[in-house]
């Protein structure tokens, strides 16, 4: 019933702008309950799964429900409270642009050639190997330098980075970044990671854009890669939002676009 009342609420967000009456299912206090309303409620739930002969009569009930809890609140004014209206105006609006982007994957789809080509990529760009380490990451070299010649005589490294490390996601657990891929890393801490020997240290603090980084792994193995049945569907959703992002653009290239100061 959740399922229903979600789809009821969508239909009653565009009614607040809409004053056409269609085929009556009810009527309530003498408002019209629309038999397009039932048959769309309807047919989103059988859509979901949900089925059933007592299932018109489930939809009806709620629909008349909410027509008089509609009616209370008019009277009370909440159809005319600012925040209502800009609310059912940008539902509306997320209405036709879902139904707009839907419509154009339908017309442009994702297909098994290019979930296939994804997979190819990603598992180049993941590598053969995966690396988990730690780092220590710090503002200047001077500062790295001194941490590290710390490290050399005998400093554990885990409790320097919970003091000293800049990065808040890994420094409370030592400075462990788990285990990762190369290409997932700014390109210099990749390299790093992937010229070390297990248990070594970098001999040089290494710099990149978030700033200087002591690094130590501690082990290396195969790359995780999942089977491409398993990521199959992951690649067609990032394929699908790569290109609403690619519409996007154009739309925005062909738009005249003012922001108001």
């Amino acid at each position: 019933m959740n399922k229903i009342l979600i789809g009821m609420v969508a239909l009653i967000a565009v009614s607040l702008t809409s004053t056409a009456y269609a085929a009556e299912a009810a009527t309530v206090n003498g408002k019209p309950i629309k038999q397009s309303w039932v048959d769309f409620i309807m047919k989103d739930a059988q859509a979901r799964g949900q089925k059933g002969a007592g299932l018109k009569n489930a939809v009806l009930n709620e629909l008349i429900g909410s027509e008089l809890a509609y009616q209370e609140a008019v009277k009370k004014g909440f159809n005319k409270k600012a925040d209502i209206l800009t609310a059912a105006e940008i539902g509306e609006r997320k209405l036709v642009v879902n139904a707009f982007l839907a419509d154009f994957m339908d017309k442009n789809p994702i297909s098994d050639a290019d979930t296939k080509a994804a997979y190819e990529q990603y598992k180049k760009e993941v590598g053969d190997k995966e690396y988990k380490a730690q780092h220590i990451l710090v503002k200047t070299e001077a500062e790295a330098n001194t941490l590290l010649a710390q490290l050399n005589k005998g400093a554990d490294f885990a409790q320097l980075a919970k003091e000293k490390s800049l990065d808040p996601g890994s420094k409370e657990n030592g400075g462990d970044l788990g285990w990762f891929s190369p290409a997932g890393m700014v390109k210099p801490f990749g390299d790093a990671v992937t010229a070390l020997k297990k248990g070594a240290t970098v001999a040089a603090p290494v710099q990149t854009s978030f700033g200087w980084h002591i690094i130590k792994l501690n082990d290396s193995r195969a790359s995780q890669i999942p089977a491409y049945d398993k990521a199959k569907e992951s690649l067609k959703r990032t394929l699908q939002q790569r290109k609403i992002e690619g519409l996007m653009l154009e739309l925005k290239d062909k738009a005249k676009i003012v922001v108001s100061e």
